[in-house]
């Protein structure tokens, strides 16, 4: 794509889907800019990207204002990913910040300063009402979502078809993002569970027979991908569910992993809401980051599983990955390099886990990191361990972890002349 067709936009450019659909969109149309906070990594080979602070109006400004002046006003397509997210359940004004009053400051500049063909917007398939076993869920399902995050999307659809102008928009609604490592809460939390044989794994607060669609990463960024090359056969204001129409039950899920992970299954008992909430309120007051909260409890008969004629027609897209295909990768990731997969997932591995790296860790080192000599002093004031799973905080003597507990390694500083 070039400057007289115009360039790719994407918000949110510096997280796991952004990078994904940069990468894919420059494959295919060649120009791609993406707009995120700083990120520690650079964007991917042949894109660019412009930091920006979504909640903040000269933040936007700014970055407009670089983005027409080094790649013109023709936009074809801006893929809004930029969102607020989190599982506290309850409202937060970031939700408004970011998510709403975010998108409206965006479609303002745009509206302004360039001539965009399509405004593709990333939303949620928890808009929708639930359903039960059975129910399919399509587009014209009642708009009625149950907590924080999605309420935050559905005020944003509406805001964007207050705001859009001339500008063609199209609404994805998307099931639960996953890959093969896993990379979605939900899962690797009940994953965790299980791999640890914690009682929680053999209890739940709802219908096992109920659960959610999900959708793997690939096909995500497959949907988006057919939606910008038909941003000219699409009307105005599409909204489109996207996602497996295959739902796993929880019930699935939890024999599956089991199986996997355990090499064998045991049954799933129920909790009553009430004292699951209990439970839930007391394990929130322990040290330590919990996912459980007690707004969960009442989620937890949520049913989502989706009808995709819409996607299909459309789009003509359909889901390549399934996620009961894609549970043994993820079981086989986490076995092949626990700490790894649980340090890519921002867990804290269990003390059973740490004490077997440990072992593993003295065995390999035993006697190859001599003492400092008089002849060769280690330097008081450099730091000489750090701990394998917080590198980032490197401590001036031996011993344990501040954060987690676990044995400190020694540091091994570079051979001299190099950067």
């Amino acid at each position: 794509m070039t400057m007289d067709t115009g360039f790719i936009l994407v918000t949110g450019s510096s997280g796991r889907i952004g990078r994904a659909v940069m990468q894919r969109l420059q494959a295919r149309f060649g120009n791609v800019v993406g707009l995120d906070r700083a990120a520690p990594t650079p964007p991917p080979p042949g894109c660019s990207a412009i930091a920006v602070d979504i909640a903040s109006d000269q933040s936007v400004r700014d970055a407009l204002g670089v983005l027409r002046e080094h790649h013109g006003r023709r936009i074809a397509s801006v893929v809004h990913l930029a969102a607020y997210y989190d599982f506290l359940g309850k409202p937060s004004p970031k939700y408004e910040q970011i998510t709403v009053e975010g998108t409206r400051r965006l479609l303002r500049g745009l509206r302004e300063h360039f001539d965009v063909e399509q405004f593709l917007f990333s939303s949620t398939m928890l808009v929708h009402k639930p359903g039960e076993p059975g129910e399919f869920i399509h587009e014209d399902w009642p708009i009625e979502p149950t907590w924080a995050y999605p309420a935050s999307k559905v005020r944003t659809e509406a805001l964007i078809a207050e705001e859009r102008g001339d500008i063609a928009t199209v609404i994805l609604r998307l099931a639960g993002v996953y890959d093969d490592t896993c990379h979605s809460p939900p899962l690797a939390h009940q994953m965790q569970r299980i791999y640890e044989g914690q009682m929680a794994a053999h209890l739940y607060s709802g219908e096992v027979s109920h659960g959610q669609a999900y959708l793997h990463l690939d096909d995500a960024v497959d949907a988006i991908e057919r939606a910008v090359e038909r941003r000219a056969l699409l009307p105005v204001g599409t909204a489109l569910l996207i996602g497996e129409p295959e739902t796993l039950s929880y019930d699935e899920l939890q024999h599956t992993f089991m199986r996997l992970l355990n090499k064998k299954s045991s049954e799933t008992h129920s909790v009553p809401g009430l004292l699951a909430k209990v439970g839930a309120w007391v394990q929130n007051l322990l040290p330590g980051d919990q996912f459980i909260k007690p707004w969960m409890i009442d989620r937890a008969n949520d049913h989502y599983a989706l009808d995709i004629t819409r996607a299909r027609t459309l789009l003509d897209w359909e889901p390549a990955h399934t996620l009961r295909q894609s549970l043994p990768k993820m079981a086989a990731a986490l076995e092949a390099d626990p700490i790894g997969w649980y340090r890519e997932h921002g867990l804290e591995p269990p003390a059973s886990l740490r004490k077997a790296i440990e072992r593993e860790r003295l065995a390999s080192v035993a006697g190859a990191t001599p003492e400092p000599t008089e002849a060769s002093p280690a330097s008081s004031d450099a730091a000489t361990h750090a701990c394998p799973m917080h590198p980032e905080d490197p401590q001036h003597s031996a011993g344990n972890c501040p954060r987690c507990g676990l044995a400190l390694e020694p540091c091994h500083p570079q051979e001299p002349g190099h950067a």
